[in-house]
């Protein structure tokens, strides 16, 4: 069964910086693009940002693309997302996500999902 699990969520000062990762099982992890999406209260899914297969191209919104890296390790089937100079904006529930044939900000063409995990900002 395939399993996207996030971690490293929680609360954060304005201004502060947090690692979130996510550790997937179930799937040839080197074969899927992995991406990062957050909702937050009362809003749609909105994408962050993707990373290629290999880790050698990525996409980031443009309302973050400033201030966040995508990363990964597919020696350790995780991929994370370094998020700086943390808003209030950015508290949202942030869920990882992989496509087999998809390198892009369109959710629906996801194949799996995580649970999310709730990232906080606040002053």
């Amino acid at each position: 069964q395939v399993q996207l699990v996030e971690s490293g969520g929680g609360l954060v000062q304005v201004g502060g910086s947090l690692r979130l990762s996510c550790a997937a099982s179930g799937l040839t992890f080197a074969n899927y693009a992995m991406a990062w999406f957050r909702r937050a209260p009362g809003k749609e899914r909105e994408f962050v940002g993707t990373v290629s297969w290999t880790g050698g191209d990525t996409w980031y919104a443009d309302s973050v693309k400033t201030r966040v890296t995508i990363s990964r390790d597919n020696a350790k089937n995780t991929v994370y997302l370094q998020m700086d100079r943390l808003k209030p904006e950015d508290t949202a529930v942030y869920y990882c996500a992989a496509s087999g044939a998809h390198f892009g900000p369109e959710a629906h063409k996801y194949d799996y999902w995580g649970q999310g995990i709730q990232v906080t900002v606040s002053s």
